[in-house]
């Protein structure tokens, strides 16, 4: 942590065996990154990418080996999960590492919520359906704290009379990922916080006016509310390799279009093979030089952010982790 700054791990559980996120994650916390996000994915973008382990597992394990917070960056509470399953994760890992713990809502994508044969709504639904379920959580976590039952009727819940039974000190802080004005309205609405990830600097300070003014219609003071962006890049020794790895690794990046309603990763394949070098630029950092990240970084510090998590595209994790740590974290300024 610099002044005040936390820059962790994204965690990419679409890339990697669990050992081996588990393993970066501590190698990364010996190096000054502090915490790990890590998407809730049943499968991942591309084939190419090999994995999609189950994020709870895999933060209580990155939880017993370092110190840092933790949370799942996101998870859709909304389709495969009812939001009162997500809530009992969430206050599991919060009762295990107090303090340590924040939950990441989204609306979900096809991709990982098809899975369960429900019908895939519009994104206006999806988006109601993600505000129905953080309200039930909330509920779960406020009644459960004072020891109380609580019941849900819905649009699109039920929540028959129940507790959580086991809970932390403290309800963990909710956090709503958005790229979107309205949404981020709703979020400082009724959320502890803001995620978002790489964009154009204006786009992002939109969604910042737009989540101030939820947050202060909802009584609160939007400076005290965590806004946390998860950035991708690629950096490795040499640019063609980094260029390479983004390719390969990490097509998705470089597609400009909405992804929330592709099912497969193989058509995810199929699309990636339209992907030019020029498609990442202004979405990515493709770079050997470790400056040219930092400079991208401390953008987005200068913009407000207080927590980043960086997500390097390639399989080369130890050696990022250890040139990041060196050259570009001691170097960002709040």
């Amino acid at each position: 942590m610099t002044n005040g700054l936390t820059v962790g791990l994204a965690a990419a559980l679409e890339q990697f065996h669990p050992r081996d996120i588990v393993d970066v994650a501590t190698l990364a916390e010996e190096h000054g990154f502090s915490g790990v996000m890590a998407a809730d994915h049943f499968q991942p973008w591309v084939p190419a990418q090999g994995q999609a382990s189950f994020v709870w597992n895999v933060l209580t394990a990155v939880g017993e080996r370092t110190r840092g917070d933790l949370g799942p960056g996101v998870t859709a509470p909304t389709f495969r999960w009812h939001p009162a399953m997500v809530a009992q994760a969430s206050a599991t890992l919060a009762a295990m590492y107090p303090g340590r713990h924040w939950l990441g809502l989204g609306s979900g994508e096809a991709l990982n919520e098809h899975i369960v044969a429900q019908y895939w709504p519009e994104a206006p639904e999806r988006i109601n359906r993600m505000f129905e379920a953080i309200d039930i959580i909330k509920k779960l976590f406020s009644a459960s704290l004072a020891g109380k039952d609580t019941k849900h009727a819905g649009q699109f819940y039920k929540l028959e009379s129940t507790r959580l039974w086991t809970m932390p000190e403290v309800a963990p802080e909710i956090l709503v990922a958005t790229a979107g004005p309205v949404t981020a309205k709703r979020a400082g609405r009724h959320a502890d916080g803001l995620i978002t990830v790489g964009a154009p600097l204006e786009k992002i300070g939109g969604l910042f006016a737009k989540f101030d003014e939820g947050a202060r219609e909802s009584g609160r003071d939007p400076e005290q509310m965590p806004k946390v962006l998860q950035l991708h890049l690629s950096w490795a020794p040499t640019d063609e390799e980094a260029l390479a790895n983004a390719m390969q690794q990490w097509p998705n990046g470089g597609m400009k279009f909405p992804k929330g309603d592709v099912r497969s990763p193989f058509e995810f394949e199929q699309m990636a093979k339209l992907v030019r070098p020029e498609d990442f630029e202004g979405r990515m950092v493709i770079s050997a030089d470790p400056d040219a990240h930092r400079a991208e970084i401390q953008k987005y510090v200068d913009l407000g952010f207080d927590r980043i998590y960086l997500h390097n595209v390639g399989r080369n994790q130890r050696e990022w982790v250890e040139v990041f740590g060196r050259d570009v974290l001691p170097k960002l300024a709040r």
